[in-house]
């Protein structure tokens, strides 16, 4: 049997941004599954529930744990952006055949200074009282950090899709230390498992820099990509399919 998949969104996102990689994945004969992380279900457009604002990255992970507890054996484990930071805090944490990390933030020991990254954050982390709110971020930090080289009309419906998200999260990530659990601190020790680590080069709010940091520390074999051309968000277009590509070369490798 070939092992489960589980798929990982990031900060602001939806189950939907593998609605057209894991049927990919299926067909391949992975099980598939792409929880919503909690209180991931109200759009831009409604009133976020209150409690959000003080969901931690602990929540997060213990959510995803349980998660993984459900699957009939250990699963490979695929994030993005947030979605790759907790791949790799869950990871520590179970048993897993492998990781997939898509422009990966950063854990605690991964952090990477940009100037990018706080232009296209700084409008969300500074609001005042923003790490015990609910939070969203606007369309022209989401067009330049997160959709740079999308073209407009996909950049504005992928935009349209997004959820609120925890404050509480985005302040842990931005400054791990004010994680009273340290969710962020990865036991890399424990990630020993095959791990394939794709970036855009052009990714402007989990930098290059990150994903390097990361793979340098990943303890299993690691096969690295950086795309030419390409920014954070990869799920559109020839971008997605080449990275689909990607993840199923590496997934025929890791079953043979």
């Amino acid at each position: 049997m070939k092992p489960p998949i589980l798929c990982l969104h990031g900060l602001w996102a939806t189950p939907g941004t593998f609605a057209r990689l894991a049927p990919r994945l299926e067909a391949l004969g992975h099980p598939v599954a792409t929880p919503a992380l909690p209180m991931h279900d109200r759009l831009f457009g409604d009133l976020p529930e209150p409690a959000l604002g003080a969901v931690t990255v602990e929540d997060y992970a213990r959510f995803l744990v349980a998660e993984v507890e459900r699957m009939p054996a250990p699963p490979v484990i695929i994030g993005h952006s947030m979605g790759g930071m907790l791949a790799q805090v869950v990871a520590a944490r179970v048993a897993h055949a492998g990781l997939v990390l898509l422009s990966p933030a950063a854990t605690a020991t991964t952090a990477v200074p940009a100037f990018a990254t706080v232009r296209t954050m700084g409008g969300t982390v500074l609001k005042w009282q923003s790490w015990k709110s609910p939070v969203r971020i606007d369309w022209d930090a989401a067009r330049w950090g997160i959709y740079n080289g999308v073209p407009e009309a996909i950049a504005r419906a992928e935009y349209g899709g997004l959820v609120w998200d925890s404050g509480r999260v985005v302040a842990e990530m931005t400054i791990p230390g004010l994680s009273t659990t340290a969710a962020t601190r990865v036991d890399y020790g424990r990630l020993n498992r095959p791990a394939l680590v794709i970036v855009g080069q052009d990714d402007r709010i989990t930098v290059p820099g990150i994903a390097r940091a990361t793979a340098r520390k990943l303890n299993g074999e690691v096969d690295y990509h950086e795309l030419p051309g390409t920014g954070h968000w990869l799920f559109w277009g020839d971008t997605e399919v080449r990275v689909g590509s990607m993840i199923a070369e590496w997934l025929q490798r890791l079953d043979s």
